[in-house]
């Protein structure tokens, strides 16, 4: 059965009128029970991690201040979310979430998060929504239990995954890939494994070649024994932080094609949402969905 972590705490109460798009942590899963796709025995709630998981990725000055309520405020503006004892027990669950699915993965091919795909959070500092790395702390967690050898970091993202790269800037273990917007935030990018800048307005066709030609390099340079898919929708032409031009239907091939070889090269994934900024957030849900209905169908 396709495990997917959520829990109601992912929708996080929000000044009125901030641009970060809550609702769709509340509307995805409900349009999933909603259409069949999925039913209650799908989702697992879950539950919060050990610190030392964390701390892994995160240094422990930073992930004590980010508990504790001690962030400067210029740090927390760049995160973008007011600091409260409950975000931060989001996103620890969030983080447990992506832990859980890296074991429901192994067992089953394939786990998803509802959320996650926080790949701005840095080893010592948040950025961008993202205020711990719930793929980085995941990608540690596997390593440190002896659960996998090679791990690709696989971020479609239409941002870099900047804090992902320096987190794992020393780790050869895993390796990075991020394909991304050229004119996107973060404007000073760090430096993954490999990272491929697409220019502003690259369609489906241009977008989908250079993804599946990077798919097929990819398994020869690093012959992974399990892969983190960050899927974000922000590589939608709609969204509003995005600087791409796909289509849904470029979205959902994306989607396929990924998952396609994973399972063509039997290799473990777990998936984190990542972005979507569309101004509907209709849009934004439905590209989403999409992602879980391919799961459901190619591996159930």
């Amino acid at each position: 059965m396709l495990k997917i972590a959520y829990h109601p705490i992912y929708k996080h109460p929000l000044p009125e009128g901030h641009r970060f798009p809550m609702q769709k942590y509340d509307l995805l899963p409900q349009q999933l029970l909603h259409e069949g796709t999925c039913t209650p025995e799908h989702f697992f709630a879950p539950e919060l991690p050990d610190d030392a998981d964390i701390l892994r990725a995160h240094t422990p000055q930073y992930y004590g201040e980010l508990c504790a309520g001690r962030i400067p405020p210029k740090a927390m503006r760049k995160v973008g979310f007011p600091w409260s004892e409950a975000l931060v027990t989001r996103e620890r669950r969030i983080t447990q979430g992506t832990i859980q699915g890296c074991h429901y993965a192994l067992q089953h091919g394939i786990a998803m998060n509802i959320a996650g795909g926080t790949h701005h959070a840095y080893s010592d500092r948040g950025e961008a929504f993202c205020m711990l790395n719930d793929q980085a702390i995941g990608a540690h967690y596997l390593l440190a239990n002896g659960l996998a050898q090679r791990i690709l970091i696989l971020d479609l993202d239409v941002h870099q995954g900047n804090g992902t790269a320096e987190i794992f800037r020393d780790v050869p273990q895993v390796f990075t890939f991020s394909m991304h917007g050229k004119a996107n935030y973060p404007f000073k990018k760090e430096v993954s494994d490999w990272d491929i800048a697409l220019e502003r307005g690259t369609d489906d066709a241009a977008y989908l070649n250079i993804l599946h030609e990077s798919l097929e390099s990819l398994w020869e340079r690093v012959q992974p024994d399990f892969v983190f898919y960050l899927c974000g929708v922000d590589i939608l032409g709609t969204d509003k932080l995005g600087t791409l031009g796909l289509t849904p239907e470029g979205c959902r091939q994306r989607d396929l094609g990924v998952l396609q070889w994973c399972r063509h090269h039997g290799l473990p994934v777990q998936c984190s949402m990542g972005g979507g900024y569309s101004p509907q957030l209709r849009i934004i849900v439905e590209a989403h969905a999409q992602t879980f209905r391919l799961a459901q169908h190619l591996y159930f």
